[in-house]
């Protein structure tokens, strides 16, 4: 059984290199997938829901919230991942949150993709292109929550450690600063994604 969210990539040269994008919940309970852009929505098991991006953004997200409860309205909370009391997000999750991260058309015109678990880990996450000649994937299918350090665990997840100890070794605000033996125990189990934020090379 997989336990994944899957994220695939899909670009349309119809609307010069804007992007569409499938998620798909793949664990065995209700996820409410969040993006911005795109909002937010309930997803049970095998459920999709498609979005479509403008060529150009940056700076934007997908992941999942998980032990929400919202009315009808759409207003309520989320264990992991909430957005500020949203069901149609329109800002960031609060951690911890599996994040997949990307931005389109930048720089050679390129897109690019990440898993980044500098907010933490919340689901397991796979991110997969499957137009534009580019077929590797990412992913973080580890049992982090599971395996979660105690100083690290959060209700429903695993925190980073900057969320818990808000300091410059594991925050880098100032620019200067590198892997620590916190940031190796995500690194060792999701080798793909971004464990610190300075983990640039990944």
């Amino acid at each position: 059984m997989t336990l994944s969210i899957f994220l695939l990539i899909a670009l349309s040269s119809t609307y010069a290199n804007a992007a569409t994008f499938t998620i798909r919940n793949n664990c065995p309970y209700t996820v409410w997938a969040a993006a911005v852009p795109g909002g937010g929505r309930p997803l049970d098991r095998g459920q999709t829901w498609t979005i479509n991006i403008a060529a150009g953004t940056r700076g934007a997200r997908i992941w999942a919230r998980t032990g929400c409860n919202f009315d009808g309205a759409g207003r309520g909370r989320c264990q992991t991942g909430d957005c500020n009391g949203q069901l149609q997000c329109q800002g960031y999750g609060t951690p911890p949150n599996t994040l997949a991260e990307y931005a389109l058309n930048q720089f050679n015109n390129l897109d690019f993709f990440d898993i980044s678990l500098v907010d933490g880990f919340n689901v397991p996450m796979e991110f997969s292109p499957n137009s534009g000649g580019c077929t590797r994937g990412i992913r973080c299918t580890a049992d982090i929550n599971g395996q979660c350090p105690s100083k690290l665990r959060a209700p429903g997840g695993c925190n980073n450690p900057c969320t818990v100890f808000k300091i410059d070794q594991y925050c880098c605000n100032s620019g200067n600063c590198g892997p620590t033996d916190l940031s190796s125990f995500f690194k060792k189990r999701c080798p793909d994604a971004y464990s610190y934020p300075k983990d640039d090379q990944t």
